[in-house]
């Protein structure tokens, strides 16, 4: 009983407003086929909801066990299985690692249980857990999101391209990040800017702009994480929050 939990990149994100304490965005999440976290789920008897592998981590602190929560459904699977993660993906990197060992542990225990949730029912009870959950819970290999990450509509116009990644020792904290860009940038939007991205393909967009063009967060993440800058590469782009720089060919 196990299920990969890919990684993803942003290849572009722009902020769109602010709404109830909570920042709305348009984005295109990308799917990366080589680099996934493993969620198996593993006989054993345990008193406790247990999980193997992410040790940096308490329980009641990881988006797996706040993922079983949000499925509030009433089992003693967990009393005879215990959740093991073998991760790969780095944390603090913008690539999703927490928020697809979620959606993933969702898509298995639906399955393996029998729970027949259907895809947008566990879309939403992940979104209450994580912004971009419902991404991975609806394992699109690119898709446009927006609002406040529970809006996933797959783009079929990607063109077809590989990935390099680069994610220098440094972990960014998203809240941190936000909150940097709600401070110092926020009053800067200009929606119009990038109006019809979302019908173009990646290679489309990246062709028109910069890094900071492409990543509204990457400008505040530099300010929140200076050391960043010494990081950067040229020519190359910011995934999500940070701190993986990635390109496309």
């Amino acid at each position: 009983m196990t299920i990969k939990a890919h990684a993803k990149i942003n290849t572009f994100l722009k902020i769109t407003g602010h709404k109830n304490g909570y920042h709305t965005l348009i984005s295109r999440f990308i799917k990366i086929p080589h680099l996934y976290d493993t969620i198996s789920f593993v006989a054993q008897e345990c008193k406790t909801f247990t999980i193997e592998g992410c040790s940096d981590l308490s329980v009641e602190e990881n988006t797996i066990y706040q993922a079983f929560i949000a499925m509030d459904i009433e089992t003693d699977f967990f009393k005879y299985h215990k959740v093991v993660v073998e991760k790969n993906i780095p944390s603090g990197a913008g690539l999703g690692g927490g928020s697809s060992d979620a959606a993933a542990f969702m898509r298995l225990f639906n399955k393996v249980w029998k729970l027949n949730i259907d895809t947008p029912t566990l879309a939403q009870m992940g979104s209450t857990v994580g912004a971009d959950i419902p991404f991975f819970v609806y394992d699109y290999d690119a898709a446009n999101v927006s609002g406040f990450g529970e809006i996933v509509e797959e783009f079929k116009g990607e063109e077809a391209f590989e990935v390099e990644l680069y994610t220098p020792d440094i972990h960014c904290d998203t809240p941190l990040v936000y909150k940097t860009f709600k401070q110092n940038l926020f009053d800067d939007i200009e929606p119009t800017s990038f109006k019809g991205w979302e019908k173009l393909s990646s290679k489309e967009v990246l062709r028109k702009v910069d890094a900071v063009e492409a990543n509204d967060l990457y400008k505040a993440s530099l300010i929140a994480y200076p050391e960043l800058q010494d990081a950067a590469k040229d020519g190359w782009y910011f995934s999500g929050s940070g701190s993986t720089f990635f390109q496309i060919k």
